[in-house]
């Protein structure tokens, strides 16, 4: 890993996700690129027209107050012996953040998010369900503030369907860039039921043409796939949970059936997606 990309729009959950990037960028010797998204009100326009508009000088003052946030933003002290970059641009936020991840090269995008409802909501909304979706690259969301993140346990979710080895490899990688121990869970729920062989044999032919290193295997009952990763993952003491994606699909097929439980409300823990 070498390029973190981090959208920022200065609010609290920017700041959270900053922080995760920048601890992240310390263990991994990575570069951190910030993002700023500049939304200008109806009837001003960008600075690729200047020379046709009246509006050139209104639209460099939201330029400057742009860069000025970010000189103050820059300045958080966990970004302290990081190398950053800073950029400001005019595109709808999704769009710009895309491009910008292709364009540096990016490796993993860290995104706040306001979700407060568990893992389903949290990611879906706004800009961050966008960027989940159809993102190329792996989305770590933070909704809270974490102190000193690390990653020595990891929680990957999944149903263990063939069709998910497509990123399971970059998932393992991920993990070993942090020396981390990888729980393999598969939820078991009174809706979509099977027995402790049945979802042991899925996962045992899911793994066995890839080299895992420190990993457990895990069958876990609860009331809602959601809910039974939430629970497993504080049973273990997790440090972040992993998740596929499948591009439109987004994350409706690992929740089924209603949530239930306010438990989902209280999760901190980041989440990480990868794109199938």
């Amino acid at each position: 890993m070498k390029n973190i990309l981090v959208p920022v729009d200065f609010s609290d959950q920017a700041k959270y996700a900053a922080k995760v990037a920048s601890d992240i960028a310390r263990v991994t010797n990575s570069k951190i690129f910030l993002l700023h998204m500049l939304e200008l009100p109806t009837g001003i326009v960008d600075p690729s027209s200047f020379g046709n508009s009246n509006n050139a000088p209104t639209t460099l003052l939201f330029l400057k107050r742009a860069y000025e946030k970010f000189e103050d933003f820059k300045k958080l002290p966990f970004f302290n012996g990081i190398e950053i970059e800073d950029s400001v641009q005019f595109h709808k936020a999704y769009d710009g953040i895309i491009d910008e991840s292709k364009k540096q090269s990016i490796d993993l995008i860290v995104m706040g998010s306001k979700g407060t409802s568990g893992l389903e909501e949290m990611l879906v909304g706004s800009n961050t369900e966008k960027v989940v979706r159809n993102s190329e690259v792996p989305v770590l969301v933070v909704k809270s503030d974490v102190d000193h993140f690390k990653i020595e346990n990891i929680v990957f979710a999944s149903n263990f369907e063939q069709k998910s080895k497509v990123a399971f490899q970059n998932i393992l990688n991920f993990a070993s860039l942090f020396n981390a121990r990888l729980h393999l869970l598969k939820i078991n729920t009174i809706h979509n039921f099977e027995t402790t062989k049945e979802s042991s044999d899925a996962i045992r032919n899911f793994i066995n043409e890839f080299d895992l290193g420190d990993y457990t295997l895990n069958i876990y009952n609860d009331v809602s796939v959601e809910t039974g990763i939430l629970n497993f993952a504080a049973v273990i003491d997790a440090d972040v949970i992993l998740l596929n994606t499948s591009g439109r699909r987004g994350l409706a097929h690992l929740f089924t059936g209603s949530i239930g439980e306010d438990l989902a409300n209280h999760s901190k823990l980041p989440v990480v997606t990868f794109k199938v």
